[in-house]
């Protein structure tokens, strides 16, 4: 299959969850030229405004290969990634990224990210959602337990 496949998968994932109650972004995970998993928005279908699509293909995707490390795959969405999403793709250590629509398109039908990238680029002070740290000194125990634990998985 070529990239242009896997992108129209993408899309026409997203057109049908349109025609079935969700968002309009489909996305498809690939590894070696073969689809190993996919996702649909369910944001509003069940609740859950982390349900996008490109995080619910990725949670399939290490699922299905049981790893969180997706390095060797590619994502194909339907609408360039949202700030969670960029970030979960970051994560996963997808190593490219295709998208049909840019962020652009995604506002002028009423998905408009610019607040989040605005409120990312505000001091935490000036953020719109009041943000304060409480209790570092009991909290950096942790940090300090994970820094001396000799047998854990590094992310």
């Amino acid at each position: 299959m070529k990239a242009e496949d896997f992108m129209r998968k993408a899309i026409s994932m997203a057109t049908e969850n349109v025609k079935n109650g969700g968002g309009p972004f489909g996305a498809v995970i690939v590894k070696d030229n073969e689809i190993i998993a996919t996702g649909v928005n369910r944001v509003t279908a069940s609740n859950d405004p982390t349900a996008h699509a490109e995080v619910s293909a990725i949670r399939n995707a290490c699922n299905k290969l049981n790893t969180f490390d997706l390095t060797g795959c590619e994502i194909y969405t339907s609408c360039e990634p949202c700030p969670m999403c960029l970030g979960a793709i970051y994560w996963a250590r997808l190593s490219k990224i295709y998208y049909g629509n840019n962020k652009q398109d995604a506002a002028h039908i009423g998905f408009d990210d610019d607040f989040i990238y605005n409120e990312l680029d505000r001091s935490i002070d000036q953020r719109n959602i009041p943000t304060s740290q409480l209790l570092n000194d009991e909290a950096i125990s942790t940090f300090k337990l994970w820094e001396s634990t000799e047998d854990k998985i590094k992310y």
